[in-house]
């Protein structure tokens, strides 16, 4: 199945800058106007913007009248709980969220699994109860700026979206994993992943954009390759795991899906995607990202090495990744985090680019007061 080809794809070749400080000052306005009090909603608009700094579009703003909004105005959503430890042994505790924001939420949560590291060696922070807590690396990396390693994932509830393969029901979700670190000066090493080829996310933004997907994002009920993106909110398509297929690696993304819920789910006590529910109805997409696990892992090396160099050893090792020559006429060698700093940082400078349909759903909510400057 092919993506058609839609006029809204050429309308949106032009984008909106808007202004970072005055984009996340109406986040937090609009937060708080909810009932989240201030702290949290500043955190929550930070974790928020992440995604639009970092060019990680689909976990952005995007998500505000789709995600966010709706989890707060039906209720599934508490703007005023209060997490709560279930059992604290230390240096790790499982804490029930208590439907609060995930957005800031998690934050805390690894802010939390710092200060354990701190004390331990390593902090562990497992959460049930929870929300979407948007980008999984706005929480990790939040670890590396305290000089730590910091290990994020989260499942999706009680939501089905990918199927195992060969199997012919979803039964699991995209299930994020991040990995942060502290690496060369204003540029962390920062893995930030879904365990399904792309999130569901991205697939929504083509959709919307009337682009098609590249092929092996998304399959079939047969398995056949589906490049139209709105074949998957239709149901007639379903996620692929990375790897692809049997040739070429598909049970390590499948099996990465699986060790997420194990940390995040399994752990905490959270809702679990592969139940015995997931086998009813027609196998296609199905439940809710209610009761979501958070798992939040900070490891301090230099507090289990005391003495040790932890700073230059991470310098040295990404240092020599940046050193790799290039393959001829190739772009110089990176890791994963340096693009997105690079990034968040141009955009901090000159503003964030958004689509013309989210600009004026975002005008029309109130949160930006002009035009913006077109590009």
């Amino acid at each position: 199945m092919t993506a058609p080809t839609a006029p809204r794809a050429a309308v949106e070749r032009t984008t909106v800058l808007v202004d970072h400080a005055e984009l996340h000052a109406s986040l937090t306005g609009l937060f708080t106007g909810h009932g989240i009090p201030d702290a949290r909603a500043r955190l929550a608009a930070d974790a928020l913007c992440h995604g639009d700094l970092t060019g990680l579009d689909s976990h952005g703003v995007f998500n505000l009248t789709r995600l966010y909004l709706p989890l707060l105005e039906s209720g599934r959503c508490d703007p005023r709980a209060e997490p709560e430890a279930l059992t604290d042994l230390g240096a790790c505790v499982v804490v029930d969220a208590r439907r609060a924001l995930g957005l800031w939420a998690a934050a805390e949560a690894m802010d939390d699994a710092v200060a354990r590291a701190g004390r331990h060696g390593v902090g562990l922070v497992s959460v049930r109860g929870g929300t979407h807590f948007g980008c999984a690396g706005f929480h990790a990396v939040r670890a590396a700026h305290a000089g730590m390693i910091g290990v994020v994932a989260s499942n999706c509830g009680g939501q089905r979206i990918a199927r195992p393969p060969g199997g012919a029901a979803a039964m699991l979700g995209t299930n994020p994993l991040s990995v942060a670190a502290p690496a060369l000066d204003g540029h962390p090493f920062l893995l930030d992943m879904s365990t399904t080829v792309a999130p569901t996310g991205r697939v929504r933004v083509a959709a919307r954009r009337g682009t098609p997907v590249p092929a092996g994002w998304l399959e079939d009920a047969a398995g056949a390759p589906v490049t139209d993106p709105s074949a998957f909110d239709r149901g007639e398509a379903f996620l692929r795991w990375l790897g692809g297929t049997a040739e070429t690696g598909v049970h390590k993304g499948y099996g990465l899906g699986i060790a997420v819920e194990l940390l995040a789910a399994v752990v905490s006590g959270a809702a679990v995607g592969p139940a015995p529910s997931a086998l009813e109805g027609d196998g296609r997409p199905h439940g809710s990202d209610d009761g979501i696990g958070f798992f939040l892992l900070a490891i301090a090396p230099e507090v289990l090495r005391p003495g040790a160099d932890v700073a230059a050893a991470t310098r040295s090792l990404f240092g020599a990744l940046v050193d790799c020559p290039p393959v001829p006429g190739g772009e110089p060698v990176r890791y994963p985090g340096w693009r997105e700093a690079e990034l968040a940082g141009e955009r901090r400078r000159h503003g964030i680019p958004l689509p013309p349909h989210l600009h004026a759903e975002l005008t029309a909510l109130g949160l930006l007061g002009g035009p913006g400057s077109p590009r």
